[in-house]
């Protein structure tokens, strides 16, 4: 299976039109796209000491981990298979272990805190915020990209007008020989089903070597994301402080831009140098996402774009114009119910999780 070719966007300055451009061309074509790392405000140290926090909660007793067991507020542990991303062709939950935090306020995390992780609060704020710093300057480059207002989507994500479904995570996936692993039969299933993400944008930080991510292309076929591209052939140049920021769309997005910007399955398999017999190059897989939402109330009406009405155009949608993601439902003709950014995502956590 061939791997992907995204392209390396660079986000230091959110006004730049021709990145804007850039990313609004990738966004359309594949929804995946990296961000530069040395663009964005993160240093390698926060980056390191995220994952570190993340190694030790993981590794701590599951008593400890059961105090903050995941709720309906999705805040919280979840369990191996207790998240099952694709019901309709998973034979069990994903092999992966979650922790997700809402939003930080003054702050403070919104939830009780394991002790692993209650006295590293301001390490996790501080994380939190550079994720949101990160997402708002994608956002704007991609209103620059559909040339309505910079801060078209930047608004309806301040968390000033209320709050929202923006959510940190931590993921853990065990390698094939762990025994929560171990007995099932890694041709059949997956580390983290087949599925698209709920909110607008995603980050993804990934550790080296540590592969599985793959996205459906157009074709119908998978096709695998390296967690280091190849940052010279596309004129980045060496000295990564970290692996790229991969960012893709999610289902808001592209419900507000009537499918223009494109809402990407993907899922994570076990990678096949791990199936091989001598699995020299087994290991565990941590991942860290940022899931960006707009502010619940925010009603999902057409994004006001010329660039989006031409699309519509092209696809000559039915006169209602009707446009659901992942089983959602909800009108972007003005005058008629809007979905809203909260009635989305309760929708897709219910049919995700079984608490």
């Amino acid at each position: 299976m061939a791997a992907i070719n995204l392209p390396i966007i660079d986000i230091s300055n959110p006004h730049d039109l021709s990145m804007g451009k850039a990313m609004l061309d990738a966004a359309a074509k594949y929804g995946f796209l990296y961000v530069a790392s040395q663009s964005t405000e993160f240093s390698a140290q926060d980056v390191e000491r995220a994952f570190g926090l993340s190694k030790d909660f993981f590794a701590s007793p599951v008593e400890e981990k059961a105090t903050c067991r995941i709720t309906p507020s999705n805040r919280g542990w979840s369990g191996m298979h207790v998240e099952t991303l694709d019901p309709e062709h998973q034979r069990t939950g994903d092999f992966k272990e979650g922790m997700n935090f809402g939003e930080f306020t003054a702050g403070k995390a919104p939830q009780p805190l394991p002790p692993s992780l209650s006295p590293h609060e301001a390490t996790l704020d501080h994380f939190s915020t550079l994720c949101r710093k990160t997402c708002d300057q994608i956002l704007t480059l991609l209103a620059l990209g559909l040339e309505v207002d910079p801060t078209f989507f930047t608004t309806r994500h301040d968390p000033i007008h209320g709050p929202s479904g923006c959510t940190l995570r931590f993921l853990y996936y065990p390698s094939l020989t762990s025994p929560a692993t171990a007995s099932y039969k890694h041709d059949e299933d997956v580390r983290a089903g087949a599925h698209s993400d709920y909110g607008s944008i995603t980050l993804l930080f990934q550790r080296p070597g540590q592969p599985g991510l793959e996205i459906l292309t157009p074709e119908g076929e998978w096709a695998g994301v390296p967690v280091e591209p190849n940052q010279s052939s596309q004129g980045q140049g060496q000295g990564f402080a970290f692996p790229p920021i991969l960012v893709n769309i999610g289902d808001l997005l592209s419900y507000w831009t009537d499918g223009l910007l494109k809402s990407t399955v993907h899922r994570v398999v076990f990678p096949l140098s791990e199936q091989r017999a001598e699995n020299e190059n087994e290991q565990n897989r941590y991942s860290i996402v940022y899931f960006c939402h707009p502010v619940n109330t925010t009603e999902l009406v057409p994004v006001p774009s010329t660039i989006v009405d031409a699309h519509r155009e092209e696809r000559k949608e039915s006169q209602d114009d009707k446009v659901g993601f992942g089983g959602g439902a909800g009108y972007l003709v003005p005058g008629k119910w809007a979905l809203t950014a909260s009635e989305h995502l309760q929708a897709r956590l219910a049919a995700t999780y079984t608490y």
